[in-house]
């Protein structure tokens, strides 16, 4: 994995600015420009009927904190590690929501890792319930694998795993790595569920949504992939990897909100190893 901060890092972090999922002290300059830069492209994609990187990325967003909220709540998970968490501010949201009822690690490469702590550490969020931590998603061993910090987890307290805008910028002999890797270093909790967003290939298709992937190949400087047909292939691809059970959903499911041609380009993983009714 490439430890340069990307331009998707600082332009997620304007989108959920602006939709009110973090506060004003989490903007960043690289941010801003971005935005104001890709607006006249998204104003466009709108009038056409077409997506938007603004509407997809909060719908994403909220899902997850959907489903990420039950969890704690209906399920007593304790204990959240987000995977290459970037400049989302859910670690500190969900922090000051909870407070000492929640473990949130957030993780990610030493470059981000030092410009987050930088970003917090002024406004006294990090503690033993809220920590940011180097750790290499694909690393499977070693002191900064994700089998490494889960082993410094308490098993009976649960474990989520969250990860957010990363599967779609990895090829897919990565992606079921990374997933054997998530449900071999969940497997020894009471608990464990993994959330995600997938783009698949079936719900991206047609002239306005073509172009806007093009768009954001060319915003994050690499190949967007889409690694599965439809819904049944990627749950059955993390079954093979080891989770128990497996669905994707689309985000109005999961959260009360509208569906937009925005949100449907995207769905949601819920996969977990032990938990019962947790689909």
């Amino acid at each position: 994995m490439s430890d340069r901060i990307s331009p998707t890092a600082h332009y997620t972090n304007q989108a959920w600015l602006r939709a009110g999922l973090a506060p004003s002290w989490f903007g960043t300059a690289e941010g801003k420009l971005l935005h104001a830069t890709l607006q006249p492209a998204m104003l466009l994609s709108q009038r056409l009927g077409g997506p938007t990187l603004m509407g997809f990325l909060e719908a994403r967003h909220r899902a997850i904190d959907a489903m990420l909220e039950q969890a704690i709540e209906r399920d007593g998970i304790c204990q959240i590690v987000e995977v290459a968490a970037g400049l989302s501010a859910r670690g500190w949201r969900f922090n000051q929501r909870y407070g000492d009822r929640i473990r949130y690690i957030e993780t990610d490469l030493p470059n981000m890792v030092s410009r987050k702590r930088a970003l917090l550490e002024p406004h006294h969020t990090l503690n033993e319930h809220h920590q940011v931590r180097s750790v290499d998603a694909l690393a499977e061993s070693g002191e900064d694998s994700l089998m490494a910090l889960c082993h410094s987890l308490d098993p009976s307290k649960g474990l989520v795993i969250i990860t957010e805008g990363l599967v779609n910028y990895f090829d897919t002999d990565s992606v079921l790595a990374l997933w054997r890797n998530f449900s071999h270093s969940s497997q020894r909790f009471n608990q464990a569920l993994y959330l995600s967003d997938m783009h698949l290939k079936g719900t991206s298709q047609g002239l306005l949504v073509n172009s806007f992937r093009l768009l954001l190949s060319s915003f994050v400087r690499g190949k967007v992939s889409l690694h599965f047909e439809n819904k049944q292939e990627a749950q059955t691809a993390l079954v093979r990897c080891g989770f128990q059970q497996a669905q994707l959903h689309e985000p109005n499911s999961l959260r009360d909100m509208s569906a937009t041609v925005s949100s449907r380009l995207v769905n949601v993983i819920v996969a977990n190893n032990k938990m019962e009714n947790a689909l």
